[in-house]
């Protein structure tokens, strides 16, 4: 167990103070970290965590629904510190915290080890999981990382600008056009209804925080190495029309990891299951049911990145 790991294992806290979930009665709440987190375990079979990305508390919620992942898999979903009805954390909030988080919330609701999924920035959560506690992880799914190797656009420039200037919706708006495209909000909020007013809410903790943490987030190509569990990484078909930002992060994580399979989902910008629900769920099951038999996976000998577990496919790969 890593020090970040130990350092934030608690127990439930009555009598915290809580901001309203959007649906408080579907959560069960964790101490973490000197916060309390509300999270949901659904269902029965093959262990699997969803991490949100940053800006949507919700964004996991469309796959939620989709047969292909919800009736043969036992899902952990959260609510990340500062967002929804979770508790805000003060100061700084690092990559590995969150991912330590994530470790501890695991324990606690007794999940693991697991197939951890993470979008954006908290694909970049999952990769450090299982560079930190890899007897958590079974294999590691990335919906377009957020790997700032790759720089992003000027849009988040504009909306760190707008949100310092008490633009909050306004800030919400640039970045997701920048990373979603101008026609994002219908497809969003039929999606995940309320999403836009809850990231409104939460700004604080993504632009405050978490943009920040991975700006300072010190992930290498030797890091990447170190990775030794299956990875399946995602790219939207349509990402390129909005920026080539995503393509070139994806084909570094291609290079980098040593076991990585890579996917690009149909009629998908990065709003990927957003857009395209079923298909992101089934690809991501197919990927599940091999994973986890892959050598090296079960947490023994040649699990953490030694070259008995790793088994490097072709960078070109398309699942």
């Amino acid at each position: 167990m890593s020090t970040d790991e130990q350092s934030v294992i608690a127990f439930d806290r009555p009598g915290a103070v809580r901001r309203p979930s959007p649906d408080p009665h579907r959560f069960r709440r964790a101490g973490v970290d000197g916060v309390e987190l509300e999270y949901e375990v659904l269902g029965t079979g093959d262990p699997v965590v969803l991490i949100h990305a940053g800006v949507c508390a919700d964004w996991f919620a469309p796959l939620l629904e989709e047969p292909a992942l919800r009736d043969a898999h036992q899902i952990l979903s959260y609510h990340r510190a500062g967002y929804a009805g979770s508790e805000r954390v003060q100061g700084e909030l690092s990559i590995a915290r969150q991912a330590a988080q994530c470790a501890a919330l695991m324990r606690h609701a007794g999940i693991g080890p697991a197939h951890v999924v993470g979008h954006s920035s908290s694909a970049n959560m999952a990769l450090q999981l299982a560079l930190d506690a890899p007897e958590l992880v079974r294999s590691v799914s990335l919906l377009e990382t957020a790997l700032l190797a790759v720089p992003s656009g000027p849009y988040a420039g504009e909306a760190v600008g707008r949100y310092r200037a008490g633009d909050r919706a306004g800030a919400v708006d640039a970045w997701m056009r920048g990373v979603c495209g101008p026609n994002y909000r219908e497809p969003l909020e039929r999606a995940i209804p309320g999403a836009f007013d809850q990231a409104v809410a939460d700004l604080d903790t993504f632009l405050g925080q978490e943009l920040p943490a991975l700006r300072d987030w010190p992930f290498t190509e030797q890091a990447a190495a170190r990775v030794g569990r299956p990875a399946l990484a995602v790219l939207g078909a349509r990402s390129d029309e909005v920026s080539p930002v995503f393509r070139r992060r994806h084909e570094l994580l291609l290079a980098w990891l040593p076991d990585v399979e890579g996917h690009v989902l149909p009629d998908a910008n990065h709003l990927l299951h957003v857009q395209n629900p079923r298909g992101m769920a089934e690809r991501l099951a197919s990927f599940f049911a091999t994973a986890g038999d892959r050598p090296g996976v079960s947490g023994g000998a040649g699990s953490s990145g030694s070259p008995a577990g790793r088994r490097r496919l072709p960078t070109g790969r398309r699942g």
